[in-house]
């Protein structure tokens, strides 16, 4: 064996041991006196190796010649440090080393294999395989099998089987675009890869075998932020003969056993809020509710004072930030532009100081006094010390701007602790949505999600105001699982290709299978995913899924370390039967 122990166990316990540990050179310290230090780096830890001229003057001139992330092996004795560093779970001892075996040399890493590297995004991408050697990193991998492991163990238990399904499957170009992969042996077809294995876990049920779940890679081909990557992992879950609630308490149940086990924390109950009540005062259907500032609608006070901004808009709302009158201008302005910044698309912002005095500063005083102003303030529960911030236009748009401001002045106030866990669920969506461009509707959800039963007769007559028995889990303001009651009686799946603009060969072909499966006695069923990306990154207090992810990819699509996407040689293109010709 190249070791009998890591380099993370070692105690006071095992002083005067024999012991032989190997792993990497974190760092050599050279401190004169004829002595020298080296931390030895493996996953589990870093112990003090010691080098003594009077004990080994050719162990010492080794060691002076070690250098950054070399590979080694070495038998010493376990000793007590007389200068202890009690953050290291070693720290107490050091190894007074009696040989030195160098396994493997290694260049100057590009950046520093630390905590608090020199390396920035690009570089670190690059040399993942070095990165992924920082305690940082590899601690969020260690959560991400925590918390897979914690999951199939809460799954098996309550008799869920896990079944793969396929990765090429055919492709269904409703939704997000999908990647596709050519057939050889097929020429001019194609498989997709599976944005998520939706239609085989409802064959599942179908196959009778009642409770389902896969740990499972999904593809989509979108446009990249902060929590998407083109390939992520979802927890997928279905199950056989339950109802919405069926579902709700036993993934509920098994987010708080998560927290318990991974994080000991004790989650209360979650709170259910309704689509249209997230919307309507917070402008998400993802809200995050670790902090107050609900939308206050105005637009009866602002009327009929001769400020046209506020007379032409659809909608004007405000948010009180509680305690935050001392904003200065240039705070203001701040704010202002980031709310008029493309992605956000405000035309511009109105304040409202309610000053610690009792009298009100508004950027509109020349059309408003200051009993108009206290009935703002009024509406806003605002109080003296307060700063009320005002957004006017059409309805939709202003709400998704000022959930935006909402959460800026939270993060500028410190409300969004990341240590702290407000769960809910978002119930009774939409089942449609509606493209005016083309004058169709659209599955929010997907085709298969069932309408509440006291909706259906809404279908032929106003399938917009169809609420749909779907439900997403969010958590701080991150929609981490979602899902829905399916319709698994074919008349009603055949209203619903009928509603979305589906002709019957159309339908045929692209859900023929589920359809005929649907035939020979479909169970109820309903299911959710959850995506272990964001709930790891939850966890771990990561702004992006990217770091919690071992290979990522960066923010155009690309694996810089083994340069992916690339080009295929001409043969491989001939085999496929494919021409590539890009367009200009």
């Amino acid at each position: 064996m190249y070791r009998n122990h890591t380099c993370g166990e070692l105690t006071l316990a095992d002083v005067n041991k024999e012991v032989i540990l190997a792993g990497w050179v974190q760092a050599v310290r050279k401190l004169g006196g004829g002595v020298t230090f080296v931390d030895l780096r493996d996953r589990y830890g870093i112990t003090q190796l010691s080098f003594g001229k009077d004990i080994n003057a050719d162990l010492y001139e080794q060691s002076n010649k070690l250098g950054r992330e070399y590979v080694l092996q070495v038998t010493g004795k376990v000793q007590e440090r007389s200068n202890k560093n009690l953050n290291r779970s070693t720290g107490e001892i050091e190894i007074i080393v009696t040989k030195l075996v160098i396994l493997n040399t290694s260049e100057t890493p590009p950046f520093t294999i630390e905590d608090n590297t020199d390396g920035g995004d690009d570089v670190r991408m690059k040399y993942r395989y070095l990165d992924l050697r920082r305690e940082v990193v590899r601690k969020n991998l260690e959560l991400r099998h925590k918390i897979a492991f914690e999951t199939r163990r809460y799954l098996d238990e309550r008799h869920f089987l896990e079944v793969e399904t396929p990765v090429l499957i055919g492709s269904t170009p409703e939704g997000a675009r999908d990647f596709v992969v050519p057939s050889r042996m097929n020429p001019g077809e194609f498989y997709a890869l599976p944005q998520s294995p939706q239609l085989f876990k409802q064959l599942l049920m179908v196959s009778g075998f009642d409770r389902y779940f896969q740990i499972v890679k999904c593809f989509r081909d979108e446009d990249l932020r902060a929590d998407r990557q083109p390939e992520f992992t979802q927890i997928d879950c279905e199950m056989s003969y339950v109802g919405q609630e069926d579902v709700l308490d036993m993934f509920e149940g098994m987010t708080k056993h998560l927290f318990k086990v991974i994080k000991g924390i004790s989650i209360p109950d979650f709170p259910r809020m309704s689509y249209a009540h997230a919307m309507k005062y917070y402008g998400s259907d993802k809200p995050d509710t670790r902090f107050g500032m609900e939308f206050v609608e105005i637009k009866d006070l602002t009327t009929g004072k001769d400020f046209v901004v506020f007379d032409s808009s659809e909608y004007v709302g405000g948010i009180c930030a509680k305690g935050a009158a001392s904003y200065t201008r240039k705070q203001l302005d701040e704010l202002t532009n980031y709310v008029k910044r493309p992605q956000i698309g405000a035309k511009g912002l109105v304040y409202v100081r309610y000053e610690v005095d009792g009298t009100l500063k508004s950027s509109v005083d020349k059309f408003y006094n200051q009993e108009d102003l206290k009935t703002w303030a009024d509406r806003c529960n605002a109080e003296p010390g307060d700063l009320i911030l005002i957004i006017c236009g059409e309805t939709e748009k202003a709400q998704k701007q000022l959930c935006e401001l909402r959460l800026e002045v939270g993060e500028q106030l410190g409300l969004r602790d990341k240590d702290q866990f407000n769960c809910l669920w978002v119930v009774d969506f939409p089942l449609l949505e509606k493209d005016e461009e083309l004058g169709r509707y659209f599955a929010k959800h997907h085709p298969f999600t069932s309408p509440k039963e006291e909706d259906i007769h809404l279908l032929d007559t106003d399938p917009g105001a169809v609420r749909a028995n779907a439900y997403d889990m969010v958590i701080n303001g991150v929609e981490v699982g979602g899902g829905s009651v399916r319709i698994y009686n074919s008349e009603l799946q055949n209203k619903m290709f009928q509603v979305l603009g589906f002709t019957e060969e159309k339908a045929q072909a692209q859900f023929g299978f589920l359809m005929n499966a649907f035939k020979y006695g479909a169970p109820p069923h309903a299911g959710l995913a959850f995506g272990l990306d964001r709930l790891v990154s939850l966890f771990a207090g990561l702004d992006s899924i990217r770091d919690c992810i071992a290979f990522p990819k960066n923010n155009s699509g690309r694996d810089v370390m083994i340069d992916a996407p690339s080009v295929i040689d001409q043969s491989q293109l001939d085999e496929l039967n494919l021409k590539v010709e890009i367009k200009e």
